[in-house]
């Protein structure tokens, strides 16, 4: 493929852009094996937790999809901790800058808070407050990323929990980013 030669955007033309638009295909349908690799890194992390950091996304996701949760939402299930060994302190922005693009924003909303709401049920044995939740009662999101919490996040960290492999995962994960998904 042909490169662009400008040096600053404000000389480029048409056909460079053109060119870079294909380009921007190539890029994106390389995602889902971006996200798989990114998904399979956290198996190496546990953090102190009783689950690896990828068992937990894959309880989270098969918890949400054994509730009956549409593609969208178990993909947010499934992604919603991805950027945890990247940044730990505020993994929930990686997931939802990801996500952005190809969800609702309720489900974008939903995982960029989530670490927030997560709070709730541990943050006052390290020192925080539990309720900083709080903030956001009244936004019409709360009680969804609530829940999200209490029903899938929050119980995932379960040993004796079958789940589904990322196996089961990988056609949804592709089907989800294809470059024909692309806004």
């Amino acid at each position: 493929m042909a490169r662009a030669t400008f040096t600053s955007f404000e000389t480029s033309t048409k056909e460079d852009w053109d060119n870079i638009m294909v380009c921007l295909q190539d890029t994106q349908a390389q995602v889902a094996d971006r996200v798989i690799e990114n998904l399979r890194h956290l198996a190496h992390d546990f953090g102190g937790f009783p689950v690896n950091r990828l068992e937990h996304c894959l309880q989270t996701a098969t918890r949400a999809e054994q509730d009956g949760r549409d593609d969208e939402y178990i993909m947010c299930a499934l992604l919603h901790d991805i950027g945890d060994t990247l940044a730990p302190f505020n993994h929930p922005d990686i997931a939802a800058g990801i996500l952005k693009p190809f969800v609702s924003e309720a489900n974008h909303w939903m995982v960029q808070h989530h670490g927030i709401f997560q709070g709730y049920y541990f943050w006052h044995h390290i020192g925080l407050d539990r309720n900083t939740r709080e903030k956001f009662r009244g936004h019409e999101w709360f009680e969804y990323t609530e829940e999200f919490c209490a029903k899938y996040d929050s119980p995932a960290f379960d040993s004796d929990f079958k789940s589904n492999p990322l196996e089961h995962y990988e056609p949804l994960i592709r089907t989800f980013f294809a470059p024909r998904r692309q806004p």
